[in-house]
């Protein structure tokens, strides 16, 4: 990534309004620059934060996952409800980070080989009854289900994690009032950072990092 062009001051308070989730067209208005150059400097902090969370590797222990679903207006079931909507794929670690993924299908194939990729063997997952899950009954891991038409938590054996985090993301994207497709994956990965590191603090000293490693 080239140099920025602004100066340390506004990069510092654009990197403040982004760690508060203020919208770029608001944090240009009041740090004074461009709408154009805050929304530039905005997606310039989300690829890298991308760029990072990409870094965590193969994990053990006890993990959530779960499928969701962002976008579009049409409602329905999962799989059906689908159209008009971005798919998503995500991993909890209980006690630690959550990984998240945009996925073409909810399908075993496609969602066997992440799982694999991110978790190391004899760990234990938890998932809802989604048929797409089923591989995870013949695989390496320790696989446990819950049945939410039944209830919806069953002592140790839940999703609530990577669902609080589903809430959390679409919370944050609504108020962006849409989100172009070829930038979703960005957003998504901003979410997953926000997760994951939660202290607005850290997360300021930790941009203030990054940025002096890519742009400085």
């Amino acid at each position: 990534m080239r140099k920025s062009r602004l100066s340390k001051d506004k990069q510092l308070r654009l990197i403040e309004h982004f760690v508060a989730g203020t919208t770029a067209r608001c944090a240009a208005d009041l740090v004074g620059v461009n709408v154009k150059t805050a929304a530039y400097y905005f997606h310039r902090l989300r690829e890298i934060i991308a760029e990072e969370e990409s870094c965590e590797g193969m994990d053990f222990g006890e993990f959530e996952v779960d499928e969701s679903y962002f976008g579009g207006k049409r409602k329905g079931k999962r799989g059906r409800g689908a159209a008009g909507k971005v798919p998503v794929f995500g991993i909890l670690k209980r006690g630690g980070k959550v990984y998240t993924q945009v996925i073409p299908d909810a399908k075993g194939k496609t969602l066997l080989p992440i799982i694999q990729e991110r978790i190391q063997p004899d760990s234990v997952v938890y998932s809802d009854c989604w048929y797409g899950y089923n591989v995870l009954d013949v695989s390496a891991f320790k696989h446990f289900r819950i049945n939410h038409s039944k209830l919806f938590a069953d002592s140790h054996n839940h999703i609530n994690g990577i669902e609080n985090f589903w809430n959390q993301a679409k919370r944050h994207m609504r108020k962006f009032n849409g989100i172009p497709t070829k930038h979703f994956s960005l957003f998504l990965k901003e979410c997953e950072w926000r997760f994951n590191n939660s202290n607005p603090r850290s997360q300021f000293k930790q941009l203030k990092q990054w940025v002096r490693r890519y742009m400085g």
